[in-house]
């Protein structure tokens, strides 16, 4: 039996009195599209930042194609991955081009510096930039340009696993379905498994193959998008219809 490409078990995460992650279990086939969803504070951001090794859980396993996250080279490992952070986190310093070529430029990824070039425009066009575009500083772009050139970053290294942190957060509806259709379209094309983490519920139902709802800790359910609507749990049922009465109390 294939292992999953990412799996949570048991997982627990505290800073100080504040129980973040308890017991967490999950898992992520390959080639799978997850879409972690949950209110603000509830531990999506913490998931993400164990796999990657920026925080160290307290209690559990995260395996990766069934072996420790934790185990063998460093740098091979976080080679696997792109991320596309939420506010872009471009370099303000660097070109466009130089963004999106920021891994081809160092480390094991690196490639000779026209090489890196060449497949930085390649991924531009890719995600709808014209070449442009790849002499200009990010301050000259558009928000929307913004996302799309982070985009282009996560997937310069034709990574194995994508994470997606609040894709669309700060895009007007449009821009947010363009970059929600790109997202989808780019997974899909390249076969690379994707987990995303976002309170859009239109990212939601545009690109995800399956759901999973953190509440107080836990993976509240867990599912296929299709059955989101009819899972007759009331937390996820409150969160996905944004009713202000429920069992998830507001944060006042």
């Amino acid at each position: 039996m294939t292992p999953p490409m990412i799996e949570f078990r048991n997982l627990y995460k505290s800073f100080g009195d504040n129980h973040v992650l308890r017991g967490i279990d999950l898992r992520v086939n390959r080639g799978e599209s997850m879409v972690i969803i949950g209110g603000s504070g509830t531990g999506k951001s913490v998931l993400l930042k164990c796999v990657l090794g920026l925080l160290t859980p307290d209690k559990g396993q995260i395996l990766v194609e069934g072996r420790p996250a934790e185990q063998g080279d460093r740098d091979a490992f976080l080679a696997r991955f792109g991320m596309l952070f939420q506010g872009g986190a471009l370099f303000d310093s660097m070109t466009v081009w130089q963004n999106v070529a920021f891994r081809l430029l160092r480390g094991k990824l690196k490639r000779p510096r026209d090489e890196a070039r060449a497949i930085a425009i390649e991924k531009l066009r890719r995600v709808g930039l014209k070449e442009r575009v790849a002499d200009l500083y990010p301050a000259e772009l558009s928000g929307g340009m913004q996302k799309r050139v982070g985009l282009a970053r996560a997937i310069a290294a034709d990574p194995e696993i994508i994470f997606f942190d609040e894709p669309t957060t700060g895009l007007d509806p449009i821009m947010s379905g363009v970059i929600n259709k790109l997202i989808r379209e780019i997974v899909t094309e390249m076969g690379a498994t994707a987990m995303t983490i976002t309170h859009d519920m239109s990212s939601v139902r545009a690109i995800a193959d399956q759901v999973a709802m953190l509440h107080d800790g836990k993976i509240r359910w867990t599912g296929p998008v299709g059955q989101m609507d009819d899972s007759g749990d009331p937390y996820l049922d409150q969160f996905i219809n944004a009713r202000a009465e429920g069992p998830i109390e507001a944060v006042r």
